[in-house]
């Protein structure tokens, strides 16, 4: 009983942590409910930058994640794709500027995925 008592405490404790996340039977916030769009090294990396910043252009983050052309625009256009962030089109002179801004949408599932890992983190050290 004590222990059926502490797992339902542990699943409270970490829906309150990162509210809509299913927890598992020892509290710890299920894995398989972890964002999969924003969960990917590159993606992640462009959401955060995004939520500090209030834009970036392409070769700004490029060069931030230090990853290729191809790999960035793959990465950013499923971000766009998911409605998490906003990509403006223009051009100075002759030369095309790609800038991209988190959407508000975005910054909720980045807020939802963070409170979903420091649920995760707090499981792994409580052992659970």
């Amino acid at each position: 009983m004590a222990r059926t008592n502490a797992a339902r405490k542990g699943q409270a404790a970490a829906a309150d942590a990162a509210p809509g996340l299913k927890a598992q039977a020892g509290g710890a916030p299920d894995a398989a409910a972890l964002d999969r769009i924003i969960h990917e090294r590159v993606r992640l990396g462009i959401v955060s930058a995004l939520a500090v910043n209030p834009s970036l252009t392409f070769n700004e983050l490029k060069r931030l994640l230090d990853t290729s052309d191809g790999n960035l625009s793959v990465h950013a256009r499923k971000l766009e794709e998911a409605g998490y962030i906003r990509c403006t089109k223009s051009f100075e002179g002759r030369t095309p500027r790609t800038e991209f801004t988190i959407s508000a949408a975005g910054r909720k599932a980045l807020e939802r995925y963070l409170g979903h890992m420091e649920g995760v983190i707090r499981a792994v050290r409580r052992g659970e």
